[in-house]
């Protein structure tokens, strides 16, 4: 399930299923990507209830010396989070369990973003059906320019996957 041809000694994921016991850490798989769109910003304002001139104004984004308006930070984490989800590379998880991120650019509307993650970290729990991994994430856009990052915490089954 893996590709050995990885770089620096860490292990490629390949397409699969892997849960707690068939990660290591430094493997890591990079996500396919999603083009960040006007229907994405407006919907999650909406949802949110966020409507921040920054996201919702041209002419104010521009005023603070953005090339228009910006997508809501926390749009781009969870378009990430949905990235990760829905990758060839399937993580047995059961819980996210908590987020560190930072914000590191502006996700503009039409920029076309894509995640790289990698096992950080790994502890076993009480109970012996699970265990938890921290999980390092970077999102980057179209131009491999880093937006966001940070780190969650995943609550994983453990055991064999049937794959």
């Amino acid at each position: 399930m893996t590709d050995q041809s990885a770089v620096d000694g860490e292990r490629r994921l390949a397409a699969g299923e892997y849960g707690f016991d068939q990660l290591e850490v430094g493997d890591d798989f990079v996500t396919s990507g999603v083009s960040v769109t006007e229907t994405h910003v407006v919907s999650y304002a909406g949802l949110s209830g966020d409507l921040f001139d920054v996201h919702m104004d041209d002419e104010f984004a521009r005023a603070q010396g953005f090339p228009g308006r910006i997508a809501h930070g926390l749009l781009g984490l969870a378009l990430a989070d949905g990235l990760k989800t829905r990758s060839p590379v399937r993580l047995r998880g059961i819980a996210t369990l908590s987020w560190n991120w930072s914000f590191r650019a502006p996700l503009l509307i039409g920029d076309r973003i894509h995640v790289h993650i990698r096992v950080q970290g790994k502890r076993e729990t009480r109970r012996e059906d699970r265990g938890i991994v921290t999980l390092a994430m970077r999102i980057l856009n179209q131009h491999e320019k880093v937006v966001q990052d940070g780190e969650t915490q995943l609550l994983m089954m453990r055991g064999a996957t049937g794959a």
